[in-house]
């Protein structure tokens, strides 16, 4: 499904990164284009127009599964994203996923993905560029290639 809301990013037919935090009408147009589920990956120490607790009403009102998963870079580790990987499978599919620039929630998304296909850091990292999410120079895509190199045997 390809959605045409501004500044967002399809990895593939089931996860999508947003590249901003959405306020109630992008949660809505969401909901308008098939997505069933929302994670915000914002911690609750960011400024936020909207809260996650209001977010997560205005998503269920609009009919969305809500999960509010924070993630702070400096925080980040294994059992953050294997954590995050079980909450994933149990959301209902499309999901939409969020954070302030979408980098976060890009690396969790592809950390996830690459535990779920057995793919190496290289592989993962060369699929978020290929769908228009280049973490390759980021501090943030350093710890997704090792991610993945680790739980792929790499």
């Amino acid at each position: 499904m390809r959605i045409k809301m501004e500044n967002v990013v399809e990895i593939d037919s089931n996860h999508s990164i947003a590249r901003f935090a959405p306020d109630e009408a992008a949660l809505r147009q969401a909901a308008e284009k098939g997505f069933r589920s929302v994670v915000n990956f914002r911690t609750a120490e960011e400024k936020q127009e909207v809260a996650p607790d209001e977010e997560r009403r205005i998503a269920e009102d609009a009919g969305l599964t809500y999960l509010h998963h924070p993630v702070s870079p400096e925080a980040l580790d294994d059992a953050l994203v294997d954590d995050f990987r079980r909450s994933l499978d149990d959301l209902p599919q499309p999901v939409l996923l969020h954070c302030a620039s979408g980098k976060r929630a890009g690396a969790m998304t592809l950390m996830a993905l690459a535990a779920e296909k057995g793919l190496d850091g290289d592989a993962v990292i060369d699929m978020g560029r290929e769908n228009g999410l280049d973490l390759s120079q980021e501090q943030i895509g350093q710890f997704v290639k090792a991610y993945a190199d680790r739980k792929s045997g790499a």
